[in-house]
């Protein structure tokens, strides 16, 4: 690709004023306007906005530099698909000489490394390098740390092509952009801003509760865990709206001059309650609010915990640029800080350590920011299509288990772009105008929500609960910045001023502390004094109809979406968490399984009761959910009161090995004809008619990889002359003996032939091992040895690549790691029953019928093996017994044929012998594909397959 005229003009031009432009007077607007723009039209960036995007889905952000202690407060150009950020770029004058100097390329590394950025460009048109943000800037780095690429503008032409590649519009999305970025990360030495800031606040943490512990003896467990959250949580809003320009850049910074300073930081606290209006400086009773916060100002702490935060807070020491961190990150950062909890020890010392919960389940994972907006999109944005405004502001939209509140912040960006298209689509001028305006003009000439609309919609839109009263507390912290995002000290003022309403709203009435599974009645029949006060305070029982009595008497909720726990409540997970009485309340009040009672199980059906009539309710849950036998009853519920609206399996979750299943569905009054859409994520969905989830026995959430392959098994399933597997035999696993008991050669008179997993192939038994088979060498099944040494039958691996099968007429016994096949109820020969098992329609079949790892190992359960269709055979039918009889045949060769293999010696002789035993394999299944009255085009599908 050769450079385009432009930009080769771009570069004559300024080799010819070079001279002049590095003597200083040439200035950054004007290098800006006269290189940088057009530069960047010729990669297919809109950068003047001639399109007339809305503010928040420009290509391309200007911002307006803010000289604050000599730092830039924002980046000169932010590039952006859909609104979403891709790289940043600080432009420089010529002056500059950008290869040596250490302040621009630290200023940039820390604008993109906070935004969390993999690559941005610093340049002033003479130079152009790119830099690896995802290491940690520190303000001594040489410029050419984490400095990937370096050229001149005489380089462009000859290397327009890479540039192109990487930075183009087209580039990024067609993913050229992400994969340079990829495949440029350094192994070392990356520390990215959501592991480092979590390091920081953890480390707040630490120091607060010791010296709150220390120097404030009367504290309880719980006030202290809740006076270092807030603490935490107001220095990190007092932070960011410093660097928003919302705030006196350096408030914080100036109070590590002097003495008393928790006394003077609590000052700043009382003008935020004046100014702000949020729970999060609420210091003396007003009407219609909750209890305000009487402790915080009434305690000591030594002025050098504070003074050690606040250094590490501001530019030149402080990584970070608040400005831009974004708030899903913020959240998930969050995340991570609540796995942890602080206790007082007998002697009034405070030890961090993590949640019982989160150390049973391995930690804490939030959710991806693409499947928040996925599960959003498809709920949120559903309820409100051919809605208006006024019709939008009855919506409800709760998270029962908000956790720090990516789905809430989701909800509540989606609902503010949403309003303020709507106003600029319908005659902006009228509602920019009146007693209450809903979007007002920014000096720029965009129309944006004002901050009054914001709060209105935060207040009638979202609501929230969570367990945890620190998971409360951040989910309207990043509320309260996001209705504070785009607003000035000036705007806050004005605001003030004209319509005398402090900034933020109060959301104690919308996010509350409470459990969500867990209601009053629990307490019903038992004795009052056996719950002390922290045991009150654990349980935390939440009665909805009280809490939420005017939307509950409504019908309920509008929207209930979320990622509920995944915790069980037995067994390794939940054993010595969650109480017996708990356990045993969540069993009976959701009807829920009782093999093994989990969270998200009760949070599925809570959900379902908590939503109104036509509502949309969207989840993210172990896939398990979908298939497994533990959950049919709630199966049988989504089916007969939702329409499903979309099942995606396998979305990616980073640190999780549990495959996932995204769920969309709305509640219907009655039953209606629906279709779903259902498949794995990021491959094609399949339109299937809810209907075929109710036929199924076990009313699972069945998906196949394409039509063709979906029509196939109907096909099959339909067919009169299949029936499953288990009307013709008896299927069972082998027994449960001690694994260091079962040897490879025998060792008494007393241990028996036994085979393994491993001990067989496709019709072949490879090797035998030994085993006493006595009672106190069985853990766990115990089949007897009638049973056991059954004879004939097949033997079936429980783990393969594929179905793998072999015979055994000895009487040999299997162990746990196989199923066997016995006592053949049928006029069926079992070795018609072993061709038809290895062949690869059946394994293509079963592998197309399992919901986990459908690409990957088959891992037969027996509820599957019982279904595997068999072909009668109609013996007064000539043909039919033609077929089996060949079947017989061909499978007594394929025997034969594997046992001379197993003994030959000759390499020659062998290779002969596998030749044999291929051409018998497709001759077995060539069989197969006429006994199953498959189609040539079936046939393709299968062996491609």
């Amino acid at each position: 690709m050769s450079a385009p005229s432009k930009v080769i003009e771009l570069v004559e031009r300024f080799n010819d004023n070079l001279d002049s432009y590095k003597r200083g007077n040439y200035n950054e607007t004007k290098l800006r306007i006269e290189y940088i723009n057009p530069f960047f039209e010729e990669l297919g960036w809109d950068v003047q906005n001639k399109q007339g995007y809305a503010e928040a889905y420009k290509d391309v952000v200007h911002e307006d530099a803010i000289k604050i202690a000599g730092a830039t407060k924002a980046p000169d150009y932010c590039f952006r698909i859909g609104g979403t950020r891709k790289f940043f770029l600080e432009a420089k004058k010529p002056s500059v000489y950008i290869k040596e100097a250490i302040h621009p390329a630290y200023q940039l590394r820390r604008y993109a490394w906070s935004a969390k950025l993999h690559l941005s460009i610093l340049t002033d048109f003479e130079e152009f390098a790119i830099y690896d943000c995802r290491i940690k800037p520190i303000k001594n780095d040489k410029p050419s740390n984490a400095r990937i690429q370096y050229m001149t503008f005489k380089d462009y032409p000859d290397r327009w092509e890479e540039i192109a590649s990487i930075f183009s519009r087209e580039a990024i999305l067609k993913g050229s952009f992400d994969k340079y970025s990829e495949s440029t990360k350094r192994k070392r030495g990356t520390a990215e801003v959501d592991d480092a800031f979590l390091s920081e606040i953890e480390s707040w943490r630490s120091l607060l509760a010791k010296n709150f512990a220390l120097r404030n003896p009367r504290l309880s467990n719980r006030q202290l865990n809740e006076i270092v959250q807030k603490t935490v949580d107001r220095i990190i809003f007092l932070r960011i709206c410093e660097d928003r320009g919302i705030e006196d850049y350096g408030q914080l910074m100036s109070l590590q001059n002097g003495t008393n300073t928790y006394s003077r930081l609590c000052k700043i606290y009382l003008h935020a309650d004046n100014k702000y209006n949020s729970g999060l400086f609420y210091f003396s009773f007003e009407k219609g609010r909750q209890e305000p916060d009487r402790l915080s100002l009434e305690l000591n702490l030594d002025d050098k915990v504070l003074k050690d935060i606040f250094k590490r807070l501001y530019y030149p020491d402080s990584p970070y640029e608040f400005s831009v961190l974004p708030a899903d990150i913020l959240g998930q950062i969050y995340e991570q800080f609540l796995g942890k909890v602080i206790r007082l020890t007998s002697g009034h010392k405070a030890i961090v350590e993590e949640k019982p919960e989160v150390r049973k389940a391995g930690g804490v994972y939030y959710t991806p920011t693409y499947i928040v907006d996925y599960i959003v999109k498809n709920t949120v944005g559903k309820l409100l299509e051919g809605r208006t405004p006024k019709q939008a502001e009855k919506l409800k939209i709760l998270d029962p288990a908000c956790g720090s509140g990516s789905f809430l912040l989701g909800a509540y960006q989606y609902l503010l772009g949403w309003y303020l298209k709507q106003y600029i689509d319908n005659n902006p001028e009228k509602h920019s105008k009146g007693k209450s305006p809903k979007i007002c003009q920014t000096q720029k000439g965009e129309w944006k929500l004002t901050t009054a609309e914001k709060k209105r919609i935060l207040l009638n839109n979202i609501y929230g609960v969570d367990i945890d009263t620190q998971a409360v507390e951040v989910t309207k912290l990043s509320l309260l910045l996001r209705v504070l995002e785009s607003e000035t000290e000036q705007s806050l003022r004005r605001q003030l001023k004209l319509f005398h309403e402090r900034a933020l709203p109060d959301l104690g009435n919308n996010i509350k502390c409470g459990n969500s599974l867990i209601g009053s009645d629990y307490y019903v029949g038992k004795q009052a004094t056996l719950f002390d006060e922290e045991e009150m305070y654990k349980v935390n029982a939440f009665d909805w109809e009280k809490e939420f009595a005017e939307i509950m008497k409504s019908g309920g909720f509008d929207v209930v979406i979320g990622n509920p726990p995944w915790i069980s409540l037995t067994g390794k997970f939940g054993a010595g968490i969650y109480p017996k009485s708990e356990i045993d309340y969540l069993i009976k009040r959701f009807s829920g399984n009782t093999y093994m009672p989990n969270m998200y199980e009760y949070f599925v059906a809570q959900g379902l009761r908590l939503l109104a009539n036509s509502g949309y309710f969207g989840y993210i849950v172990p896939d398990r959910l979908g298939f497994n036998s533990q959950f049919i009853e709630l199966r049988k519920e989504i089916l007969n009161k939702t329409n499903i609206i979309s099942l995606i399996y396998k979305a990616p979750f980073p640190n999780i090995t549990a495959d996932t299943l995204i769920y969309v569905i709305q509640r219907k009054s009655k039953h209606t004809k629906s279709y779903a859409e259902i498949g794995e994520y990021g491959k094609e969905l399949l339109l299937i008619p809810q209907r075929e989830f109710e036929k199924d026995s076990n009313y699972a959430f069945q998906y196949y990889d394409n039509i063709d392959i979906m029509n196939m098994i109907k096909k099959t399933k339909n067919s009169k002359n299949l029936v499953c597997l288990s009307s013709l035999c008896d299927t069972t696993s082998g027994f449960g003996g001690k694994s260091e008991l079962i040897t490879i050669t025998k060792e008494r008179p007393s241990q028996i032939g036994t085979i393994k997993g491993n001990s067989i192939g496709r019709y072949v038994l490879k090797k035998i091992y030994w085993f006493d088979f006595k009672k106190q060498n069985i853990t766990g099944r115990t089949t007897d040895k009638e049973k056991l040494g059954a004879i004939p039958k097949i033997l079936l691996r429980k783990t393969g690549d594929r179905i793998l099968a072999a015979f055994d007429s000895s009487g040999i016994f299997p162990e746990q790691s196989l199923y066997f096949l016995y006592n053949n109820q049928s006029n069926l020969n079992f070795k018609y029953f072993l061709g038809i098992l290895n062949s690869s329609f059946v394994t293509f079949y079963y592998r197309n019928e399992l919901i986990t790892n459908k690409q990957s190992i088959a891992q037969l359960k027996k509820v599957h093996l019982d279904l595997i269709p068999i072909r009668t055979i109609d013996f007064s039918n000539s043909k039919d017994k033609s077929h089996h009889d060949k079947m017989v045949k061909l499978v007594d060769g394929m025997l034969e044929l594997n046992k001379q293999l197993a003994k030959e010696k000759s390499s020659h002789n062998k290779t002969v012998l596998q030749r044999q035993i291929e051409a018998t394999d497709w001759q077995i299944d060539e069989l197969v594909y006429e006994l199953y009255g498959l189609t040539e085009k079936e046939i393709k599908i299968v062996e491609e397959g």
